[in-house]
């Protein structure tokens, strides 16, 4: 190998290194940087219909936004698109906020371009909770640390679905680095 490329390729290697949030295999770090809503572009598409995850949220979870109405937004935690459509216009996910000192777990659906959500439970922080997402033909199943809920699907047939990552806000940006660790089961 010619020196100049191996120079940028032991380069490209370091960066490549110090650049990477994984931990293992299937565990991943997702940050969503302050000022910023999205954590990540990635893509992953599914057919199956049982998904489950092990989430742990740190001291960063810990947020106050500018306007206080904005402070009963949902975050994006995690979930799938619907209906073989875009995810805005159907999807069912995980949501979060940080509200009365606790951090509450919700569902979030998008159904036809509509959002609608509810409080499944509030967790503790810096503990790995088992979140769990069963999609049937008429309803979604999510579960977090054996509270299940039941939500109405409005499409019967199955569809490749992508999945939707951390997202921070509506309005307003993250207004600071939050961390948050997600291992797929």
């Amino acid at each position: 190998m010619h020196k100049r490329y191996k120079k940028f390729y032991i380069i490209f290697l370091v960066f490549l290194s110090l650049s990477c949030n994984k931990i293992t295999s299937k565990e991943k770090v997702f940050t969503i940087k302050k000022g910023r809503h999205r954590s990540t572009y990635a893509l992953n598409y599914s057919k199956d219909t049982v998904f489950g995850w092990n989430i742990e949220f740190d001291s960063s979870a810990i947020y106050k936004t500018v306007d206080s109405l904005n402070q009963l937004d949902i975050n994006k935690l995690i979930g799938w698109s619907d209906c073989g459509s875009n995810h805005m216009d159907n999807s069912i996910r995980f949501g979060w906020r940080w509200l009365n000192d606790s951090l509450e777990i919700h569902w979030f659906k998008h159904e036809l371009g509509e959002f609608s959500f509810d409080l499944i439970k509030r967790v503790t922080l810096e503990e790995s909770h088992y979140y769990e997402l069963t999609i049937s033909t008429w309803d979604y199943k999510l579960s977090v640390d054996g509270t299940y809920v039941h939500v109405p699907r409005n499409c019967p047939r199955e569809y490749r679905r992508y999945q939707l990552y951390p997202y921070f806000g509506g309005q307003e940006s993250a207004p600071h680095d939050i961390k948050i660790c997600i291992s797929s089961k």
